[in-house]
């Protein structure tokens, strides 16, 4: 999954109009920023498996810190707990809680059984959607459309900006989750590791988006 994470939220604006579009997005992909830094740590580990699944060429066999339920739970909470302490806003923590715990019932539905229930748990569930393609895409793409319409209409632009770098965001996305189906797989795990770490970039792109648009009336 991933344009489906940002689906979640970019739908999450319209839920919490006071978080900024860059919080939420660092919510609901925080785990999988944090991976490839676990992953080039070596506290982590995954391995190019071409094969595996049909849609993705990833054997995630060791992820127990970014994605198993007991600590996306842990992150969940913390992430929480860090912006209501800074903002005082009530209903934006909790919807930045369910943001990051979203992640991992998304991963749920996609993966194959192999996310850990808890670090060091012989337990691993997943009920592999990526085991079908077309499932897949039907799944991930319907909701990024719904996600981009309920942002696109709860939301305008204050400027060119606002409305430039919001459609940028979107199409950047688009084709990097083409690229990610129709690319070869990575050399190694190093390479995927320094190539995730892009995802970085997102962020800050969200940041600035918001800078420039405001929540309708």
């Amino acid at each position: 999954m991933f344009i489906g994470h940002f689906a979640v939220g970019l739908a999450a604006k319209k839920v919490a109009p006071k978080v900024s579009l860059g919080t939420l997005l660092l919510s609901v992909q925080l785990v999988d920023l944090m991976w490839p830094v676990l992953l080039l740590l070596g506290w982590e580990h995954v391995r190019i498996a071409p094969g595996i699944t049909p849609f993705t060429p990833l054997d995630f066999y060791d992820y127990p810190i970014s994605h198993s339920l007991v600590t996306m739970l842990g992150w969940s909470l913390a992430f929480a707990l860090v912006y209501y302490l800074l903002k005082r806003y009530p209903i934006g923590a909790w919807v930045l809680a369910v943001g990051v715990f979203s992640h991992w019932i998304l991963d749920f539905i996609t993966h194959r059984p192999d996310m850990p229930i808890a670090p060091g748990s012989a337990t691993y569930v997943g009920l592999g959607l990526w085991n079908s393609i077309p499932g897949t895409l039907i799944v991930e793409v319907a909701m990024f459309i719904g996600a981009v319409w309920l942002y696109a209409r709860s939301t305008t632009a204050k400027d060119k900006t606002g409305t430039y770098a919001f459609w940028g965001l979107i199409a950047f996305l688009v084709l990097s989750y083409i690229a990610s189906i129709v690319s070869p797989p990575p050399p190694n795990e190093t390479a995927l590791a320094w190539g995730a770490l892009t995802m970085w970039l997102f962020i800050p792109w969200a940041y600035w988006i918001d800078r420039h648009r405001a929540m309708k009336k």
